[in-house]
């Protein structure tokens, strides 16, 4: 059964779409710091990307998943794909190669909810409550309270326009998303957007990288979770929920993803989550709360 069919089905709780995408997009944090240990940025992205499209396209073809019925409509998807998957993967990792740091990386992303919500009004014609507005300012300010520790000096102006880079590709493809291709199917559009992503990156680590890899069962197992978990389930329950609700909304679920990556990089190193990530953890989800109460 195809996956939108399974989501839909009405006797899943409401909430296991959210939860079910932040636990799937934060398990991405670990298993990219383990796949990192044995090939370089861009090359273990690119065979993240190039192993996603090939399960999709497999998928697609399997299941007989419809295709795009014009080009312009595989523009739509592939302008995504190239603001979802390229800009934001690729400037994050450059930005973060020129010395900018883990934590001042993760709150400047962090700053995604923000945009959305100014974007939404102009783009998708979305009122944004003041509510909602609170929301966002108090999630963030868990953000910084779980990732200030991490933030240190380091990076230059270059590093910091390339993690803003990331910023504005995650910012503007969740926009264009909702906008652009909320009919698109997950199976066909997601191999269309994994391969412009794929292609992108490869031309990065041709360019930048030696493309070394050491081909350890870890590595291994980390590409494959990044593909099917992260590149296909949790970009598919994002694009799912985009398509069901105001972008402001699902957006401010990315507030959690810091906390609840710091907490489970704290249980994969058997030590308890500082008071301070209990805190931040706490603060972002009372934001998320108030951004999604109606």
């Amino acid at each position: 059964m195809a996956l939108e069919a399974v989501i839909r089905a009405p006797s899943l709780p409401r909430l296991s779409l959210p939860l079910a995408f932040i636990i799937l997009w934060s398990s991405g944090y670990i298993g990219g710091a383990i796949g990192l240990k044995y090939a370089e940025p861009f090359t273990m992205t690119f065979l993240r990307f190039f192993t996603a499209a090939s399960l999709l396209l497999i998928i697609a073809f399997v299941t007989g998943a419809p295709w795009p019925r014009s080009w312009k409509k595989v523009g739509h998807i592939a302008v995504v794909g190239l603001l979802m998957q390229a800009v934001q993967f690729g400037g994050l990792y450059s930005g973060m190669n020129n010395g900018v740091s883990a934590g001042v990386s993760a709150l400047i992303v962090g700053l995604m909810p923000i945009f959305v919500a100014l974007g939404a009004g102009w783009v998708l014609n979305e009122r944004v409550s003041w509510r909602q507005w609170l929301g966002l300012f108090l999630g963030l300010g868990g953000v910084v309270m779980v990732v200030w520790h991490r933030i240190d000096g380091g990076g230059d102006l270059h590093g910091y326009l390339l993690v803003g880079l990331a910023l504005s590709g995650i910012t503007a493809g969740t926009l264009y998303q909702k906008r652009f291709c909320g009919d698109m199917d997950l199976r066909t559009g997601g191999f269309i957007q994994m391969s412009v992503g794929a292609s992108v990156l490869l031309i990065l680590a041709r360019q930048t990288e030696t493309m070394a890899i050491s081909w350890t069962p870890e590595f291994v197992a980390s590409v494959g979770w990044l593909a099917v978990m992260n590149s296909i389930g949790a970009i598919s329950l994002l694009f799912l929920m985009i398509r069901r609700g105001e972008a402001t909304r699902v957006a401010s679920l990315f507030y959690l993803i810091p906390p609840v990556t710091a907490v489970m990089a704290s249980f994969v190193l058997a030590e308890m989550p500082s008071a301070t990530t209990m805190l931040g953890f706490t603060l972002a989800a009372s934001g998320v709360y108030l951004s999604n109460r109606r």
